[in-house]
Parts: C-alpha cells; sequence; structure tokens
C-alpha cells in the first residue's frame, strides 16, 4: 500500500550518493538502516504492519459460531508465506496487461457494479495459483505475485540448493489460462501460454522483465488478444548467472529434439496408416483419430492428452471421479458463423478445470486419466452415437473380460455384451443400452488401437485386445517417445486437482432464498398468495441426498423413511406434489426458467387451491476444483377440494 520497495530504492540511491562520493568506501547494511530510520520509513513500515498474533486473539476472543451457518463478510487476511531459505523460488510477478483491444470500448466500471472479469490462472510443477480477478478493460490491471517452488516434491535431492545449471535442464513451463467470466458467472477461455521462465538464468541482475503476447484459441489462435508485463526473479539471488549463449543453446537443443521426435513419430503414424488402409479399402471411414488440435490450434497425439491421474483424498472411488467428471460443465468448442461443421478444440486439462467446462473429449480424457490413476484398465473410446455424430467415451476392461463403457457426460456405466453375427436367428440376443453406435480406435497413455474388425458397429464389436486381427496397435515405443514421461516440451505437465472454495451449506441458502423470491414473485403477477411451509422445505432434504448418493454410488437408499415423513407432514384430504431437478450451475434465475419450462414444475409453482402450501429445498453438493451438482426440489400441498 505504502510502496516501501519505491521509496527504500530512492533512499538508498540518494544515501550512495552522499555517502559514497567522498571516499568510495563500502556501505554497510547498518548504514543504510540508518539512513532509512532517519527518513522515518522504518517507522511508518512498522505503522503499518499489521501482525498475525492480533488475528489469532480476535478469533479465541470472539463470540461461538452460532448453530446456523453464516459466513463472515470481513476480507480475508492474507496468510504469510514463509521463504525456506535453502531452498529455490521463482517470484513471478504479473504487472499489469495493455492491448486487450477486444475491451476498448469497455465503459469504467461503476462502484459495486458487476462486471466482467479476466482471471489468470498457472500451474508449475505440481503447483496451482490464481490471480484476483480484475475488471475487464483495454488496459487490465492486474497486480499479482506468484512464488513457485522450483523443485516442489521433486528432483531427488530437496536438500541441496539447485544451481543455475540444474535449473536450466528443468524444461517445465510456467502454463498460464486466461479465464473471462461474464457477469453471469459464464466462464471463457481467452488465452492459453507456455511461458519460457529460464531466461531469468542468464539475467545479471537476478531479473528479467518480459512482455508476453497472449494468442486466441481455437479459430482465433493466430489473432493476439493482448499483452502481459510480467517479471521474473529468482529467490535466493543465484551466485552466479549463466550466459544467454548457454541458454539460448540449451533451448536450441531442446527444440530441435522435440521437433526430431515428433517428426519421426509422423512418419509412423503415416506409415501405419497405410498398412491400416491395406486391411480394408473401407477403413478410411472410420473414425480413427491419431492426432487432435488443442486450444492453441497445435496438432498432438491423442495419447498426450491422457495421464495416469490421483486425485489425492478429493475423490474416493472411481464411479464418485465419473460423477464429478459429469458435473463439469459441457459446452461444444465456439465456432463463428454457421455451418454443420464442428470446431475441434481438444483442451489441455488446466484450460478445462479453470474454465469448469468443456466438449466431450476434454470429458474422456479426465475421466481416462482418474481411472487409469484409481489402477483400472482405461481407455478412451472414439466412435459415433446415434445419426451418425462423432462422440467419444470411456471403456474400462476387467480382469475378468468385463468390458465397461462410462459416458464422461452423464457418469453412467453400461456393460458391454456383444451380439454374434454367426449366432441362429432364434438366438436370444442382448440389446444394448449404450447410446454408441460406431467404435473406430481406442487410446490410452500407453497405447493405441486400431479397430480392424469387419464392422465398426460397437453392438458386434469384441474387445479382445490382444488379437491383432481385431485391433491393429501402434508401436508402444512409438507413443512413448512422443507421450510424457519421455516426452516434455509439447505436452505440458497434467496440474493436480484443487479442493472445492465452494461452502455447500451457504450456497445453498443463497439459491433457495433467491427461489423463493423467484417463486413468489412468479406467483404474485398470476396473482396468487404464497405461504411457505419451511417444515414441509425441510423434509425434503433427505431425498435431495438419496439423489445425489444414486448419481455418485449407484445404490439409493433411506426412500422409505422420506415417504414416510411427507405422508405424516401431509393431512388426510391433502394432495403432495414434488418435482426434483438437477444443474450443474448455481444460477438461480437460470434454473427457475429451465424448471419452469416443465409442465409438471410449473404446475406446482402456479398451483391454485385450498390451504395450498409451497415448499422448495436446494442442496448443493461440491466437488472439486469449481464442480458442483445442485438439486432443486419443489413442492406443495394442498387441500383436494374435487
Amino acid at each position: 500500500q505504502m510502496d516501501v520497495h519505491g521509496r527504500i530504492r530512492e533512499v538508498l540511491a540518494e544515501t550512495i550518493r552522499e555517502e559514497l562520493a567522498p571516499e568510495h568506501q563500502q556501505l554497510s547494511t547498518e548504514d543504510l538502516i540508518n539512513a532509512l530510520r532517519q527518513r522515518g520509513i522504518i517507522d511508518d513500515v512498522i505503522k503499518e504492519l499489521k501482525f498475525a498474533t492480533d488475528v489469532d486473539e480476535k478469533e479465541r476472543t470472539s463470540a461461538p459460531k452460532p448453530s446456523t451457518h453464516f459466513v463472515d463478510r470481513e476480507p480475508p487476511v492474507l496468510k504469510k508465506t514463509n521463504i525456506d531459505p535453502t531452498r529455490r523460488y521463482l517470484y513471478l510477478q504479473v504487472l499489469g496487461g495493455k492491448a486487450f483491444l477486444e475491451h476498448l470500448q469497455e465503459p469504467e466500471p461503476l462502484p459495486g457494479q458487476i462486471c466482467s472479469t479476466f482471471t489468470l490462472c498457472l500451474h508449475f510443477r505440481n503447483q496451482r495459483f490464481r490471480s484476483k480477478p480484475v475488471p475487464c478493460a483495454c488496459e487490465p490491471d492486474f497486480h499479482d505475485g506468484f512464488l513457485l517452488e522450483v523443485h516442489k516434491d521433486s528432483l531427488g535431492d530437496g536438500s541441496k540448493m539447485v544451481d543455475a545449471t540444474t535449473m536450466l535442464s528443468i524444461c517445465d513451463p510456467v502454463h498460464m489460462v486466461l479465464i473471462k467470466t461474464d457477469t453471469f458467472g459464464e466462464t471463457t477461455l481467452v488465452a492459453s501460454y507456455f511461458l519460457e521462465w529460464r531466461s531469468v538464468l542468464a539475467a545479471e541482475t537476478g531479473i528479467t522483465n518480459v512482455a508476453v503476447e497472449l494468442l486466441g484459441v481455437g479459430t482465433e489462435s493466430k489473432v493476439s488478444v493482448g499483452v502481459l508485463n510480467i517479471r521474473l526473479e529468482m529467490y535466493p539471488q543465484l551466485s552466479k548467472t549463466l550466459s544467454a549463449e548457454v541458454t539460448n543453446t540449451q533451448f536450441a537443443l531442446e527444440r530441435q529434439k522435440t521437433a526430431e521426435k515428433e517428426r519421426l513419430f509422423l512418419v509412423y503414424a503415416k506409415q501405419w496408416w497405410r498398412e491400416y488402409l491395406q486391411i480394408r479399402p473401407t477403413h478410411n471411414m472410420r473414425l480413427v483419430k491419431i492426432f487432435a488440435q488443442d486450444e492453441n490450434g497445435v496438432n498432438r497425439p491423442v495419447c498426450s492428452y491422457v495421464r495416469a491421474l490421483r486425485a489425492g483424498r478429493l475423490l474416493d472411488t472411481p464411479r464418485q471421479a465419473a460423477r464429478f467428471v459429469s458435473v463439469l460443465g459441457y459446452e461444444r468448442a465456439p465456432v463463428i458463423g454457421g455451418g454443420a461443421g464442428k470446431q475441434e478444440q481438444w483442451c489441455t486439462l488446466l484450460a478445462f478445470l479453470c474454465r469448469n467446462k468443456g466438449d466431450c473429449e476434454d470429458h474422456a480424457n479426465l475421466l481416462c486419466s482418474l481411472l487409469l490413476g484409481f489402477g483400472l484398465e482405461a481407455f478412451v473410446c472414439v466412435g459415433t452415437k446415434a445419426k451418425g455424430v462423432p462422440h467419444t467415451w470411456v471403456m474400462t476392461c476387467g480382469t475378468d473380460g468385463t468390458i465397461t463403457f462410462w459416458e464422461s457426460l452423464t457418469g453412467h456405466r453400461y456393460i458391454h455384451r456383444p451380439i454374434n453375427p454367426e449366432d441362429p436367428p432364434q438366438a436370444e440376443q442382448p440389446k444394448p443400452l449404450y447410446p454408441y453406435r460406431t467404435i473406430g480406435c481406442i487410446f490410452n497413455h500407453q497405447k493405441f488401437l486400431g479397430n480392424c474388425q469387419p464392422s465398426d458397429a460397437v453392438e458386434v464389436c469384441v474387445f479382445d485386445l490382444h488379437d491383432e486381427s481385431k485391433w491393429k496397435p501402434m508401436s508402444e515405443e512409438a507413443i512413448k517417445s512422443v507421450c510424457p514421461p519421455g516426452m516434455t516440451s509439447s505436452a505440458p505437465p497434467f496440474p493436480p486437482l484443487c479442493a472445492s472454495t465452494i461452502d455447500a451449506a451457504v450456497t445453498s441458502n443463497e439459491v433457495e432464498l433467491q427461489l423463493r423470491i423467484l417463486v413468489s414473485e412468479h406467483r404474485k403477477d398470476l396473482g396468487l398468495s404464497t405461504v411457505w411451509d419451511d417444515h414441509l422445505s425441510y423434509l425434503l432434504s433427505p431425498a435431495l441426498a438419496a439423489y445425489e448418493l444414486e448419481r455418485s454410488t449407484g445404490i439409493s437408499a433411506g426412500n422409505e423413511e422420506f415417504q414416510d415423513a411427507v405422508r405424516r407432514a401431509v393431512p388426510d384430504g391433502h394432495t403432495f406434489k414434488g418435482f426434483p431437478i438437477h444443474f450443474v450451475y448455481r444460477n438461480a434465475r437460470r434454473a427457475f426458467a429451465t424448471c419452469l419450462r416443465s409442465p409438471f414444475c410449473e404446475e406446482i409453482i402456479c398451483c391454485r387451491g385450498d390451504q395450498v402450501r409451497l415448499a422448495v429445498r436446494v442442496r448443493v453438493f461440491p466437488y472439486p476444483e469449481a464442480a458442483c451438482a445442485v438439486w432443486i426440489m419443489f413442492a406443495c400441498k394442498y387441500r383436494s377440494v374435487l
């Protein structure tokens, strides 16, 4: 707040001019501190500092929390970060942006007015950071510092301070993703950028300033979005820096090595495809996807989008992982202009998680990665649904040969039992319940297999993956050469999942309160009064909990108690109606508009009759990242006159 750095620099410059001129002596730290003291700067700083102990005192003496759940609206006290002087840190500061020309005409937001915001998300070596949201503008006012640990949990020798030469071999970039959030809370991906931070190793002062030009995503991947000013600094300072020649040579060698590996893989993939077409010419109609474009328009092998991902303590079971992936929002990649063509864009995991929504490929890649992390043999399947619409889903192979399909957008699971076309017509055939029609190829982080059975229809498909007459494999060595851990630069490392920051009770209360207001206003417009029955509202909770339990485990429980409680709460001669609905967003107005489209729900909300009592219950179930499942139940009871 006081710009201490600036003031100290001025004083140092002055002190050095005054004291050093006469006899060119060495200034000691004490001399400098005395100089600062004389100018009263140290006292100012001490006055401004608020020590952490005060906060703890206040927490101890504050009254115990009431049983209902209130959130303190006080600004959070910034936690102090302890810098371990024996470890290396990279201090990355984002000092504003410029030339975000799309926001040239944005008016200055009025105080308190909700406006669109930019948020910057970073990932570096298993650490994730988020900037404070800043209003969208032509020159967005980013002012954030991030302290990145250079060897977190890895690089074996954590006890030794890494020197510049060792750091030069760490080729993990800092992945930066810029997200725009509009006034309704909808997010869009603006840019995704890989920052080469190692230029700081050759900076003589130990500090380097870079202007990073961000390019758009998808169809706009060649268009500039804006420029971020970034300052990089090493802590503690390097005892000896490298020459720019050394760092540039290293970067050139890495690029060369990567390009050569990619070239060899491309040659191999072409050869594999030629062989695949020689089996049957009709194979060129099958959906065999070897490469896919990421959000920056870079073609990458599909296997590099999947990796065994462990969710730590955030998810406990594979089914819960499937539930988590299904409540991340679904949105097709945006296209400018009409036309039937689907814009294809497979996102890097960081971009998908920060945006909190993505296409079916993003969901399938994440679900496959989580299932691999849970120790299952999982693959992403590329094929079509009804009407030939391209689709991806996930498949797991049990040790007993059971094949299970997982729909990543809904969390549903289907057992696959193939139909044998050779069977006599009288034989009973299994009726497939899954929505998939054809399958062209399957892949995970180590394998890629093309379907070369006579028909690519899923229902007759046999998943004997070791039989090369049914599935043509790619060389695992070739895949390893272009996918991590063998390859680093073109495939970004996977970020860890973050715990949810959503407070379930508070959010549930807020959405419920907003829905009550919306219902009352809607009924008022129809000339109806509204009487809420709080007891009946509370009784709906077990039903919502049971619905979510069923979605995440496949087991339903507790229905008898719910029905019993409702029967007791609804007197003889009265009618009860209830309508549950599920959303993956927390926007009450949008949810209410959707509910009114359902004739059942509209009947409850606009209920007329004698002694009408209305009830609504909202339950928000938070999942990792910003994902959440929102269950809403509307209900009414009234006296049956007929």
